[in-house]
């Protein structure tokens, strides 16, 4: 019996699912991997962690897996590249690799090598589709210096400077005491002190700030939790026109409108964003379906992984 390992290498958390050909067989979280997020040696501990835990739970050497997939974000960059495939090198070295985008994983959890498109937007963001020939397409995920729209971190930040713009017009929001308390300081200016250290905060732990005050009706943080789900939104957009371009220039056009899923720890509980992005996207074709419910990325790495395993 073959086995498999998928991961799911989130900014925050990193999943690891353990299974043969038909069975789930373990599964584990641990800290980040994410090598533009955390040190070398902080992620190889991680990793280390995880595996140690999986074969615990298993009973099951991970030197017999016969192939791997993972996904991350900045899949494209060598130092996370090269770091991968160090660490899968010596912990299980006669396995299969492949090493996929995060939002990937999730567009194959959703619809496995077939045709739609997936939001993800947790700790980063990023949007992928794929036509009915199998081309791939994507829009977002440059990172937090550049966009990132509708991510945790976008919604810390861009709280952080709807406070900041209401106290200019003198208007009222939870945000800046409850941004001052969540830093324990007391005062905007220590506020922007604090913002500028370095190395700089996680403003994306602010999302949860700006969350708190939406649900108990602060209009400035549901103004940024729209916001999020409006650019989310539109970078889908963006995606399902790249789609339609593709198949009517292969003259593989498919009646009926494209699925769109989510995953991210945003998209899947933070409900006002999904709402804001779901209607606008409403707004653009009507017949849209959304799937309220989001997707499990690492299922997607484990069908790449009995994929490529099988191959």
């Amino acid at each position: 019996m073959s086995l498999y390992l998928a991961i799911d290498a989130g900014g925050t958390n990193t999943t690891c699912l353990l299974a043969d050909d038909r069975t789930e067989l373990a599964r584990t979280q641990t800290g980040s991997i994410k090598r533009m997020r955390v040190s070398a040696e902080d992620a190889s501990k991680n990793l280390r962690d995880a595996f140690a835990e999986m074969e615990l739970a298993a009973g099951v050497p991970l030197r017999q897996v016969d192939a791997v997939c993972i996904g991350t974000a900045g899949e494209t960059v060598p130092l996370v590249v090269e770091w991968i495939r160090s660490e899968i090198a010596q912990a299980i070295p006669d396995a299969k690799l492949l090493i996929l985008g995060d939002v990937e994983i999730a567009l194959d959890a959703a619809f496995p090598g077939s045709r739609g498109v997936l939001v993800l937007a947790g700790t980063g963001s990023n949007v992928c589709g794929r036509s009915s020939s199998g081309r791939m397409v994507r829009a977002g995920g440059h990172g937090p210096a550049i966009a990132d729209q509708g991510s945790g971190y976008w919604i810390g930040r861009e709280g952080l400077r709807a406070a900041f713009l209401a106290k200019d017009r003198d208007e009222e929001t939870m945000l800046m005491p409850a941004i001052a308390a969540a830093w324990q300081v007391n005062t905007p200016e220590e506020i922007v002190a604090q913002a500028h250290t370095v190395p700089p905060p996680d403003l994306s732990r602010l999302s949860r700030i700006v969350t708190a005050c939406a649900e108990v009706g602060d209009r400035v943080a549901q103004s940024v939790l729209r916001q999020a789900g409006e650019d989310l939104a539109a970078l889908a957009v963006i995606v399902m026109q790249k789609i339609a371009r593709i198949e009517e220039e292969e003259n593989t056009c498919v009646s009926g409108a494209l699925g769109v899923a989510v995953a991210g720890s945003i998209l899947q509980h933070v409900v006002p964003v999904r709402e804001a992005m779901a209607a606008a996207l409403k707004q653009f074709d009507a017949d849209i379906q959304v799937c309220e419910q989001a997707v499990d990325p690492v299922q997607g790495a484990l069908w790449r992984a009995r994929q490529i395993g099988r191959s």
